[in-house]
């Protein structure tokens, strides 16, 4: 191994490894205080739950730097029963935490997010919706609305979990990275890729572990549905016109694939 070794991937942050240590910096001065909202609450997370949490500390303020031990692993590939039930364990304990005690220790609360929520989908419809072909707009225009609806439960959530935020050894996940969208809001955002996204064995072993409401399993599929048009938002932005191009593809696949 590197004494330095860049796996600098993050649309957020770019992020270092140097032997046993992941060094974290924002990309954008607008970042910065996701950043540290994450430094602080992720010593508390640790503490609550049995393991999978690194806990981050900061170590320059000049950039704003944080670090984290490197977490083993690759990314999960979302077929085995194995690794399912561990992400269902870890969510429902994770969902199961005192959401005020999370706010308290640097967490966003439930009306900073739902206001971000609505200000992205007003940019999804102006900027995205326009671009689907004219025979899923109703159906992407739909699931904008419902979207908009506050959600029905509120917990401490990841926010970003995907195959590349849970690291896995062989049948074992070995931890849960990248904090940085983490929120009070809603429980389903997390469970989006784990039960519509994930291979079915992978899919109903979280379900069989979290045991989540049906209401809970719909709104999970359309925060699955809506992720590709944060993918297009950032090509239309710094991204450029190939996120825009893989974005669309997704958009529509998902759509197809569900409505």
């Amino acid at each position: 191994m590197n004494s330095e070794d860049d796996f600098d991937c993050g649309w957020d942050n770019r992020v270092t490894r140097r032997s046993d240590w992941v060094y974290r910096t924002p990309r954008f001065p607008d970042r910065e205080p996701q950043l540290r909202r994450e430094a602080r609450l992720l010593p508390w997370l640790a503490a609550q739950l049995s393991s999978g949490v690194p806990t981050a500390e900061v170590v320059s303020e000049s950039p704003f730097t944080v670090r984290h031990r490197y977490v083993p692993g690759g990314p999960c590939p979302g077929t085995a029963p194995e690794h399912g039930q561990a992400v269902g364990r870890f969510l429902r304990a994770l969902h199961a935490l005192d959401p005020q005690k999370a706010e308290q220790h640097g967490a966003r609360d439930p009306s900073d997010s739902l206001r971000e929520l609505r200000e992205t989908l007003a940019r999804m419809e102006r900027d995205v919706l326009p671009l689907l072909p004219k025979r899923r707009r109703q159906d992407g225009a739909g699931l904008l609305n419902r979207m908009r609806t506050p959600p029905p439960y509120l917990a401490l959530v990841h926010g970003d979990l995907g195959p590349e935020h849970i690291r896995v050894v062989e049948d074992r996940v070995s931890g849960i990275i990248d904090w940085g969208d983490s929120c009070v809001f809603d429980p389903a955002l997390d469970l989006a890729w784990a039960v519509a996204g994930a291979g079915p064995d992978f899919s109903a072993a979280v379900v069989s572990e979290y045991q989540p409401a049906e209401d809970l399993l719909e709104r999970a599929r359309d925060w699955h549905l809506l992720g590709p048009w944060h993918e297009v938002l950032y090509g239309l932005g710094a991204g450029g016109p190939d996120f825009v191009k893989s974005g669309m593809a997704g958009v529509v696949s998902r759509l197809d694939a569900f409505l």
